[in-house]
């Protein structure tokens, strides 16, 4: 179980409550960030907030959103050779969440980052190929360490 901590913007295009007591996240991942992009099509760039790894997904259908976040994790996680048993445990986590307020003032920074960056992208291939992309890019809050490269170092750890 994990917290999908939504921008006030995607918040309102999803129409749901939101949980204010949420538990901890049962993830490697932690709990993730979700931000609405207003682009053709729509898009939601989501950001794990341990590792700030970055998933594109589609925007329709908010129903979708979860569902759609725990497919690309586990496609990126396969793409960074994380054991297939790890990376089908990470999606059984990601079965349920609930979703939340953004707390991370640190984690939406770099979310907005990634938003900027998405202009140099943009047409650059698959939604997993340009997540995969964005997940190269050193961050500030990991030392300078990239997405990926925290991301493979949270999944070599044992639980």
């Amino acid at each position: 179980m994990f917290t999908l901590r939504c921008t006030a913007k995607l918040r309102k295009r999803l129409a749901t409550s939101e949980d204010t007591a949420s538990s901890p996240p049962s993830t490697r991942l932690g709990d993730w960030y979700a931000h609405l992009l207003f682009t053709r099509p729509q898009l939601v760039l989501c950001v794990s907030e341990r590792t700030l790894l970055p998933a594109l997904i589609p925007a329709r259908d908010g129903s979708l959103l979860v569902p759609r976040l725990r497919e690309a994790v586990g496609q990126m996680l396969r793409a960074f050779g994380v054991a297939e048993a790890a990376v089908a445990a990470e999606e059984a986590a990601m079965m349920e969440a609930v979703i939340g307020k953004t707390l991370s003032r640190q984690v939406l920074g770099s979310l907005n980052d990634f938003v900027r960056m998405l202009d140099s992208y943009r047409g650059a291939g698959t939604l997993l190929e340009v997540s995969l992309r964005l997940a190269e890019t050193p961050c500030g809050p990991l030392r300078m360490k990239s997405p990926r490269e925290e991301t493979i170092r949270a999944f070599a750890l044992p639980t």
